[in-house]
């Protein structure tokens, strides 16, 4: 009977980790939700692409900010307009959290 509930605890916990660890991942093409993670990047207040927290260790994606050339995979060139990706910072819930960084940009 306890080998039962211990694994049925030890299932569930795979299942919710399993579930966090894919929410804030980045996606392969170096996207998420289909939008590109490099390139024109307009930050915004409301109806973003993608919710990005900035944080200091752990991020799903470095970002090199540029003001050229921002075609491979974490380098943003910052817009007011035409973005290829609309992006708004959010402090809680984020759909990938972002480290600022300048050289060696690209997934964690």
């Amino acid at each position: 009977m306890i080998r039962k509930v211990s694994l049925m605890i030890f299932l569930l916990g795979l299942i919710l980790t399993a579930g966090v660890t894919h929410a804030g991942n980045v996606q392969s093409g170096c996207t998420f939700n289909g939008k590109k993670l490099f390139g024109k990047i307009q930050i915004v207040t409301s109806f973003p692409d993608v919710k990005v927290q900035e944080v200091t260790s752990f991020p799903d994606l470095k970002v090199q900010k540029v003001s050229s050339f921002a075609d491979s995979c974490g380098k943003w060139e910052i817009v007011n307009s035409f973005p290829d990706t609309k992006v708004q910072f959010v402090t809680s819930f984020p759909d990938i959290k972002i480290q600022y960084v300048t050289s060696f940009p690209g997934p964690n």
